[in-house]
């Protein structure tokens, strides 16, 4: 490899970490500045290129706007500012149980967008029915289809700091009342986001380091 080649890798490396480092979780939003609709189309994008088990994506994302059901999500939040003063929040919502039904749909998606027979993807589907299933019937399909929100979350998070946009993970808040608000049913909020541009005046935390366990203690190499 070339040394041009090594320079521009070393330097894509530095930005990645560069901007990773440039983030945290925002607690003050300027009100005034609004993510774009580029920028929001990219990080709906992102979420959902987001990988899941089996790809079968067991949740839905609501990007709310709109202020008045802002105002009434705010008080089921512990009143967090971010959920009224950020430029979009975000509620990831998964689904309680998985139906023979989602299935079918998972499977028929699949064969129409890659151009596949049903039959030939039987086998798969016999996979993804049967892990389904067993998943119901033991009782774990809440704990399953509630960790997949996560991994979009983890891609909404960074792709957000690659576009300079912050963004505030927030599990402070009764999912009930989340639920209630939006009208939620099959399905059941775990995690909110807020995304904008920070107040960096009046943010105390805008001005304080990152803090993290050192790495040997994080990370271990087996």
């Amino acid at each position: 490899m070339g040394t041009k080649a090594v320079e521009q890798i070393e330097t894509r490396r530095n930005a990645i970490l560069d901007r990773l480092k440039w983030r945290y979780a925002v607690k003050a939003y300027d009100k005034s500045k609004k993510v774009s609709a580029e920028d929001l189309e990219t990080l709906e994008e992102a979420m959902l290129l987001a990988p899941s088990g089996f790809g079968i994506q067991p949740y839905k994302v609501f990007v709310i706007e709109d202020p008045e059901v802002r105002e009434r999500l705010k008080p089921a939040a512990y009143n967090q500012p971010p959920i009224t003063d950020a430029s979009q929040v975000l509620v990831f919502a998964y689904k309680k149980t998985i139906t023979d039904a989602d299935v079918d749909s998972f499977i028929e998606r699949i064969a129409d967008v890659r151009g596949q027979s049903r039959e030939s993807l039987q086998g798969l589907e016999t996979a993804v029915r049967a892990s389904m299933r067993k998943s119901v019937e033991s009782g774990t399909i809440e704990t399953w289809s509630s960790r997949q929100p996560y991994i979009a979350l983890g891609f909404l998070l960074e792709t957000a700091a690659m576009l300079g946009i912050d963004a505030t993970p927030m599990e402070g808040f009764e999912p009930e009342k989340v639920n209630e608000v939006l009208g939620l049913t099959d399905h059941s909020a775990v995690v909110i986001a807020a995304i904008g541009y920070r107040d960096h005046e009046n943010d105390w935390l805008a001005k304080l380091p990152k803090v993290r366990k050192p790495k040997h203690e994080l990370i271990e190499r087996i």
